[in-house]
């Protein structure tokens, strides 16, 4: 066999088969977007729970004062009224939202699921906080949005409770 041969047959045994690691890499190729968007949501979550200014319907830097900063150029102002009807409660639904999004992602339970409340969540905030932001690629939540849309469709097939779970069924008679 020639150095170009076995080069070949390297290259295509790399390449075949369920050991091959394109194939390895396929697998783990949305962990990295998992572990992002997990982190980040709980972080965002915490980060809203601890701050009693943000918690607030009034005030510099609370809830009630962002959504009133947002009204006139949302894409749907009647979802801004509806949240400072009681920004208190907006702010708690978005922040724990956020945790449950970000820990459902980050372990993998419920995945599609929690990927999917991450989206929606994205989409509320690019159509109401976000949407005045010009040029639009400067405002994040409509990136976070696109980002969230691999995890709906594919859900967490690695290191995840979900797949766990679902290993165990299989076992099961």
């Amino acid at each position: 066999m020639t150095h170009t041969q076995e080069a070949a047959s390297d290259h295509r045994r790399l390449d075949d088969g369920p050991s091959g690691w394109k194939e390895q890499a396929g697998r783990y190729a949305l962990l990295p977007l998992r572990v992002f968007l997990g982190v980040t949501f709980i972080y965002a979550g915490l980060d809203k729970l601890t701050d009693s200014a943000f918690m607030a319907a009034t005030g510099t830097g609370s809830i009630g004062e962002l959504m009133t900063s947002v009204r006139d150029t949302s894409a749907i102002p009647s979802l801004v009224d509806l949240a400072l009807k009681n920004p208190e409660g907006f702010g708690y639904a978005i922040a724990f939202g956020e945790l449950a999004v970000g820990i459902g992602t980050l372990v993998g339970l419920l995945a599609r699921l929690a990927a999917l409340g991450g989206a929606l969540i994205s989409l509320s905030l690019w159509l109401t906080v976000s949407w005045q932001t010009d040029p639009y690629y400067y405002g994040n939540d409509l990136a976070y949005l696109m980002a969230w849309l691999p995890l709906v469709l594919a859900g967490a097939s690695m290191f995840s409770l979900d797949a766990l779970i679902a290993a165990r069924r299989r076992r099961t008679p």
